[in-house]
């Protein structure tokens, strides 16, 4: 499999470029704005590609998604987005080009994440009337808050809708209501991804966790996420769609 790396000079992108070649994938070329040393060609410019590719993975900003997503559609190549902090009008522009392309997007690219969030949608049906709570903890460069996994955790539980959000507590914020599910972020440090979900009833304390040690697990993720694509129908998929291959 022969791979357009986005985001290339990123912590991501060369965990990607070092884990292909162990899966026995290449990276035929990559894009980044900030230029460094690379053992693949590597453009600035979309309009520079030369090379062919058989899949995009995309760990690059949210920036620009419309000009990657048109040059994947003109050169009709299946993408892995792994960007987080997506606008509304950008997830309404993923839909529209899934509409001719298979789009693969997560919040977060760790089997043991995608795990967890099927064992907390599982968690939310039975254990119906507990409080919710959610908090995530990375590293002090993260740009965004919450975390999109804290967010996709969030809308595991909430399956139905109904629930209100909360993003911290600060002041008097009254007694909590039902309907909340608290997200909390936490910055410092190195830390690389961690999260956890807390169901609290009457008497009992129900938890769930992960946490990711090293970049690698994400890089994996796409690399697994990429292989799985190209068999794929065009249309938006996500890490559920994957294991439930899987399983």
């Amino acid at each position: 499999m022969k791979i357009l790396l986005c985001g290339a000079c990123g912590r991501m992108g060369r965990m990607v470029s070092e884990l292909a070649p162990t899966y026995g994938h290449e990276i035929a070329c990559g894009v980044d704005l900030s230029p460094a040393p690379t053992a693949f060609p590597l453009y600035t410019d979309f309009s520079d590609i030369r090379e062919t590719a058989d899949v995009m993975i995309d760990f690059s900003s949210v920036q620009n998604l419309e000009e990657r997503l048109q040059f994947c559609d003109t050169n009709c190549l299946p993408a892995v987005l792994a960007a987080t902090g997506y606008s509304d009008e950008d997830l309404r522009l993923i839909d529209a080009f899934a509409k001719k392309l298979p789009l693969f997007k997560t919040g977060n690219l760790s089997l043991g994440i995608n795990v967890l969030q099927l064992l907390a949608e599982r968690a939310a049906k039975i254990l119906d009337g507990f409080d919710v709570e959610i908090i995530e903890r990375h590293h002090n460069k993260k740009k965004d808050a919450p975390s999109g996994t804290a967010l996709m955790l969030a809308e595991s539980i909430d399956r139905a809708g109904g629930k209100e959000y909360v993003y911290g507590r600060h002041g008097m914020v009254g007694e909590r209501n039902k309907r909340e599910i608290g997200i909390h972020a936490v910055r410092g440090g190195t830390i690389v991804g961690e999260h956890e979900v807390m169901f609290a009833g009457e008497d009992e304390i129900v938890t769930l966790s992960h946490s990711a040690r090293s970049r690698k697990v994400f890089a994996s993720g796409a690399l697994r996420a990429a292989e799985w694509l190209l068999s794929q129908p065009n249309g938006l998929y996500d890490m559920h769609d994957f294991l439930q291959n899987v399983l």
